[in-house]
């Protein structure tokens, strides 16, 4: 997985230097980062972790589900618990407990738990599949944008 590590930063740049852009040229959205949200499973729940809590001048609302192991490690992520407690409008996390990727979640989640950074962590008792993705993303959205 960390012969992919170029590849995530280059898909870094190819987010703020092009889908952004092309996002906001295109379609009629608010362009400020109380009305950007970044979200992703898996593979890109860690890139969503990655760069929207290391972008928090980009996004207010940051969704991971079953995050992987290109996940940066907590305390990279957010370095200053307290200017992340003030600017995430929400910060969420799920897992499933059959999930074997559930200990990096499970890190974060102590992380932000440790440091008293808000955050929603949704554990259900399904694993790395379909059914725990539909009820993270159902709940999740239920928050997101509010």
């Amino acid at each position: 997985m960390f012969k992919s590590a170029p590849a995530f930063a280059k898909f870094e740049r190819d987010l703020f230097d092009d889908v952004i852009p092309t996002i906001e040229a295109r379609y009629s959205v608010q362009a400020d980062r109380e009305h950007r949200g970044l979200a992703g499973l898996s593979m890109g729940g860690g890139q969503s972790l990655n760069f929207g809590l290391t972008h928090l001048d980009v996004f207010a609302w940051v969704g991971a589900f079953s995050s992987a192991p290109n996940t940066l490690p907590p305390a990279q992520l957010v370095p200053d618990p307290a200017v992340a407690a003030q600017k995430l409008k929400l910060l969420w996390l799920s897992c499933g407990k059959k999930d074997g990727l559930i200990g990096i979640s499970q890190g974060v989640h102590g992380y932000l738990k440790e440091k008293n950074v808000p955050h929603i962590w949704h554990v259900d008792s399904n694993a790395h599949d379909t059914p725990e993705w539909r009820a993270a993303l159902y709940h999740f959205s239920q928050r997101v944008f509010r």
